[in-house]
This record gives C-alpha cells, sequence and structure tokens, in this order.
C-alpha cells in the first residue's frame, strides 16, 4: 500500500501552512514534508530545511531532491527520501508552487491536491500581518494571486476566507469522509 501525497497550493498569504498545520494537528499520523528553502532564516510557519544557495545545487546536482523549483528569488526541493515515506504507505502532506502541478503529478501520481483560496482583503491583510514583505512585494504576490492551475491538472477547491476548523473540516471531509 502507498501513501498519498497531499498537496496544497494557492497564494502566498492564502494560509497554507496553517491549513497544513491544523491538518497535522487532527491527522498527527499524516506526515508534513519538510521541503529545503534558500531562506535566509526559519520564519517558524513550517517544518524546513534551510540552506544556502551553494548548498542547496550542490544537492540537487547529487540527486538529494524528487522535485526542485524556483519561486520568489528562493530555491525550494522535495527530499528524495519522501518517495521512500510514499511507498512504506505514509500520508505526506507539502506546500507547492501551483507551476509545479504537473511535475509534481510526474513524480506523486496518485497526489490530491488542495486549491486553498481567499479574497484579496484577506491576503492582503495575511501578507501584512506576518511582515516578510515589503509593501511593493506585497503588491507583486498579490498581482500573481489569480495564477492559473496548469491544465490537466484536478484539484479541490477551497476556500480559506474564514476560520480554519472550517476550511479543516472541508479538506478532512476529502481525505477521510468515513471520519468527519
Amino acid at each position: 500500500m502507498t501513501g498519498r501525497m497531499i498537496i496544497f497550493v494557492g497564494p502566498s498569504g492564502v494560509g497554507k501552512d496553517s491549513v497544513i498545520a491544523a491538518l497535522f494537528r487532527a491527522r498527527p499520523e499524516i506526515a508534513w514534508v519538510k521541503r529545503a528553502i534558500t531562506r535566509p532564516h526559519d520564519d517558524g510557519s513550517e517544518p524546513q530545511i534551510l540552506m544556502t544557495e551553494d548548498d542547496f545545487l550542490d544537492a540537487k546536482a547529487s540527486g538529494a531532491f524528487c522535485m526542485t523549483w524556483q519561486s520568489h528569488g528562493l530555491h525550494y526541493g522535495v527530499p528524495r527520501a519522501v518517495l521512500d515515506q510514499l511507498a512504506m504507505g505514509q500520508d505526506m502532506v507539502a506546500n507547492l508552487s501551483r507551476a509545479m502541478l504537473p511535475e509534481a503529478r510526474r513524480v506523486f501520481p496518485d497526489m490530491v491536491v488542495f486549491n486553498v483560496t481567499a479574497s484579496a482583503e484577506i491576503l492582503r491583510l495575511r501578507l501584512e500581518q506576518r511582515g516578510r514583505e515589503t509593501p511593493e512585494g506585497i503588491a507583486a504576490r498579490l498581482g500573481r494571486a489569480d495564477a492559473e492551475i496548469p491544465q490537466g491538472v484536478g484539484v479541490i477547491n477551497v476556500s480559506n476566507d474564514g476560520a480554519i476548523e472550517d476550511t479543516l473540516a472541508v479538506v478532512l471531509g476529502h481525505l477521510h469522509p468515513e471520519k468527519v
């Protein structure tokens, strides 16, 4: 029996990591993929492997990742070990870029994808509150908020405009309909 790769996508500030954290609390048997990121500091929003750009590129060249991408000036990588965990039946959760969904489909053919959405007002407020970006950076991220899901990738759309518990209930209803 293989595990499911459960992927969350959506614009910056939509609350993907908050939804994933709530899912992990509700279903601790699911593992959160620790992505490698060339972010300069740990913001505490998710389990992550912080790397310098040189270390990341060396790891990528050595085959340490099953998929990599760049977004917002950072490098991201999913460790190859995730494939072994899935093969052993472990359900895994990851936050990925929408643009990477066709590649994710190739790497994880049985993936389940949740496209998390929220209104522009909520996105702006959340981006301002997290304090990572300049006003110009926030404007750029909001400009990409409506990026389309690549064709041929099925997603489950989930609104995260309200309480996280409501969003979680929808996610759980799709993942474990018999347990909700």
